[in-house]
């Protein structure tokens, strides 16, 4: 009985305490402004939060000034006037996000410390088109110190983190990139990069192929005394073997894209965790229970349909290579053509390096509210050219996310406009990118003082030792202790106690894929023929006409 009637007291003296609080609120309320002052009050808390957030977040993207980099004069602490940025100004913001970047990138402020004695890169006059973030700027300034001049641009109109720009401008790299260039700028930002009285580049860091492209095209003479190509993308590496193809591939190239620690940590393990944050910061988008279907199952693909599976999303994948395609089944995933599921899908992502894999009579059957997105590295993957026509009305939501809106009112969500979700929307693992990074310094450091005649006028991939010099490099971050052969070991094994431990044609999952024309196609074909035996080949021909 006590029990009961004390129970009966503190919920009245709530029930009380919630009828005050209830009539201070009114009395509070009523002292609120009018309506026209409350949208004013509205407007202005709003501005403040958005304020807030990017001083204290991103100054990428806060600007009150819409006036062209191209159209200003703008000096920096030393007087010169060698580049093209947004707002010179931030490049304190930026210093604080390279420093914070280095924290995570210990191997390759390692590989720093341990050549810059010998400026491996002394005369090197490096011309680099990437993504220019906190990550590529701990990169450029290894490059400097060990002994290279360097120019560099941006390799996507989005992905330009404009602090960080200004941050290398500032010590004396002529950097021209900002976040948000047209297609004019971009080139614009790559000639001026190039072309530079009384400054030649000798060496070429690429990502994507445009500055290498670029350079082949309208300055010949310059491409012929290039001493080496470092190139980073599916979509570059695929143009270097078209030149090489065709004969007109004039210096030596390294495909980085294809060493193991390119594939295996900064295509699978970074688009494994970066996919979720460029969706997640564009839509809001819960991924439990979505049908998501992921164009292509290389290492992009298995690490994005890895984080979606993860996430409780429902699964397809689309491929056309028969060991990618089982690979998918085995790991749980059903392959199936674009066409046979474009109706029913919440999301599309694509990550093949091809073309035109997602059409505009495919996003015209899509439902309403779907997202389309890409993964890949250059933005021929969805059709947008398509989507800009009179009957379809282009509505911006919010910084690299559009409505387009059909005429009956359907509704799908692009993001970046067709370019790489994870650079131009989000951002990647700083540590990932340092196995990359090293990569990348290695390659050049190796194309540079490689002696006459080791390397001819083609492609090449990163020696296997090089590969595991750069995995041993980042092994003391997890504090990781190798097991050494034993004399008995190593010559069971036919191996060297040091190292290479795999020979140059293992892949540590599977042959990463390079897309072939038809000529290509064409050309493997008789070369199987030539050694396929006579008994096989009307087994080959069946095969090859399906």
């Amino acid at each position: 009985l006590f029990c009961s009637l004390r129970r009966v007291v503190l919920n009245t003296n709530m029930l009380f305490t919630f009828q005050i609080q209830f009539v201070e609120d009114k009395q509070e309320f009523s002292r609120f402004p009018t309506k026209a002052g409350r949208r004013s009050l509205s407007r202005s808390i709003s501005q403040s939060s958005t304020d807030s957030y990017s001083s204290a977040a991103s100054y990428t993207d806060s600007s009150d000034d819409e006036t062209s980099p191209r159209d200003k004069t703008q000096l920096n602490s030393k007087g010169t006037s060698d580049f093209c940025v947004k707002n010179i100004k931030q490049a304190e913001f930026g210093r604080r996000e390279i420093e914070i970047a280095e924290q995570d990138m210990s191997a390759l402020i390692s590989l720093r410390k341990r050549a810059q004695g010998e400026k491996p890169l002394a005369g090197a006059k490096i011309v680099g088109c990437t993504h220019i973030t906190a990550q590529t700027a701990v990169l450029i300034e290894t490059l400097v110190a060990l002994g290279a001049q360097c120019r560099w641009t941006a390799c996507n109109i989005y992905s330009t983190q404009n602090e960080v720009a200004a941050a290398l401008s500032e010590i004396g790299v002529a950097v021209f990139a900002w976040k948000g260039e047209s297609e004019d700028d971009f080139w614009w930002c790559i000639d001026k990069c190039v072309n530079m009285e009384g400054w030649q580049p000798n060496m070429i860091l690429d990502d994507g192929g445009d500055l290498t492209h670029w350079v082949y095209k309208k300055y010949p003479n310059v491409f012929k005394k290039i001493r080496g190509i470092v190139e980073e993308s599916v979509t570059g590496v695929h143009r270097l073997y078209q030149l090489s193809k065709a004969g007109k591939l004039c210096v030596p190239a390294m495909n980085v894209n294809d060493s193991v620690t390119k594939q295996k940590f900064d295509n699978l393990y970074c688009c494994r965790e970066s996919i979720l944050d460029g969706l997640k910061r564009t839509t809001d988008v819960m991924f439990g229970g979505k049908q998501v279907v992921v164009c292509g199952y290389g290492e992009v693909g298995k690490g994005c349909t890895a984080a979606l599976k993860a996430m409780g999303s429902i699964v397809y994948v689309t491929e056309i290579d028969p060991i990618c395609a089982l690979q998918a089944c085995m790991d749980g995933f059903r392959v199936v053509k674009l066409n046979e599921v474009i109706r029913q899908v919440d999301v599309i992502i694509t990550c093949t390096g091809n073309k035109n894999v997602v059409t505009r009579d495919q996003l015209d059957r899509m439902k309403n509210g779907s997202i389309v997105c890409n993964m890949g590295h250059s933005n021929t993957e969805i059709d947008v050219a398509s989507l800009r026509t009179p009957e379809l009305t282009w509505e911006r939501v919010r910084s690299q996310v559009d409505h387009v809106i059909w005429p009956d009112g359907k509704r799908v969500i692009l993001l970046a406009e067709g370019r790489l979700l994870n650079l131009s929307c989000s951002t990647v693992p700083t540590f990932v990118l340092s196995i990359t990074a090293t990569t990348q310094a290695l390659a050049l450091i190796e194309l540079y003082n490689a002696p006459e005649g080791r390397y001819k006028q083609d492609v090449y991939l990163l020696p296997k030792k090089m590969d595991e010099y750069v995995a041993s490099l980042h092994l003391p971050t997890f504090d990781a202790h190798l097991t050494e052969l034993s004399d008995e070991q190593a010559k069971y094994l036919g191996l060297n106690k040091n190292g290479p431990f795999k020979p140059n044609y293992y892949r540590y999952n599977h042959p990463s894929k390079i897309p072939l024309n038809d000529t290509q196609i064409s050309d493997l074909c008789t070369i199987y023929l030539q050694w396929i035996p006579t008994s096989t080949t009307y087994m080959f021909s069946l095969v090859q006409s399906s």
